[in-house]
């Protein structure tokens, strides 16, 4: 009987990150920045249905990158649990962090004890009543968590991105966070010191999660918004 190939833990799990660093690589950037009245969300994303960014829940958004099918699955359980929990108990019991702590859980075991990793990262957010209770997760293909704050860049460029926002969002936060004019400009200025292509509100997906509104905080800003902000 042939005996089969051993290939270390270390080995494994080095080549299953690989694989998924590859797949998130190979797609479209998002980005998410803190600006005076709530959280901007940017894409670059020439479909008008298939979002990279949507409402989970009352103060909460998402967004993924990588491949859309598997984020996809992960938006519609988010939506789901969060739905399930406030409908039990009450929906102030719906928090960002609650549901980055059950994407982290699934996307760990789905790493480490499935033969094909997910290729996505994720990231969950939720507006506060002032900009200092803002809440940011940045979530990876293996499990990994993290809060941020200011901005956060995903997919194949969001090095560049950080770089960019780095050099010129404002230093003094949250003293001196910028409006939602500055915050638009700062980030399609980091998505075109990201890539070579020539960004128009067409090819834009753009969002908010607006502390001004009623209970329902999040807006899709549509391609005429966009033209007139640009």
């Amino acid at each position: 009987m042939a005996m089969p190939y051993y290939v270390s833990p270390e080995q494994l799990m080095k080549d299953k990150a690989d694989y998924a660093r590859k797949g998130i690589g190979r797609g479209k950037s998002v980005l998410i920045l803190e600006y005076a009245d709530g959280v901007l969300f940017l894409a670059e994303n020439t479909s008008a249905t298939l979002h990279k960014i949507s409402e989970i829940y009352d103060r909460i958004a998402f967004a993924g990158v990588g491949k859309f099918n598997e984020f996809e699955q992960l938006r519609i359980g988010g939506i789901r649990l969060s739905d399930l929990k406030g409908y039990s108990y009450s929906r102030l019991d719906v928090t960002a962090k609650a549901l980055a702590n059950a994407y982290s859980q699934t996307l760990g075991t789905i790493f480490t004890s499935e033969v094909k990793p997910y290729e996505c990262e994720i990231l969950v957010a939720a507006v506060g009543d002032d900009t200092g209770r803002n809440e940011i997760f940045h979530i990876l293909y293996d499990g990994s968590v993290t809060d941020r704050q200011r901005w956060v860049g995903l997919g194949g460029q969001a090095e560049a991105i950080e770089a960019h926002l780095e050099a010129n969002y404002p230093k003094d936060y949250p003293a001196d966070i910028p409006d939602f004019a500055t915050a638009l400009n700062l980030a399609v200025g980091a998505l075109r010191a990201a890539g070579e292509r020539e960004l128009t509100p067409a090819t834009l997906e753009a969002a908010v999660l607006d502390r001004n509104r009623n209970r329902r905080k999040f807006r899709r800003l549509d391609e005429q918004e966009l033209s007139e902000l640009f």
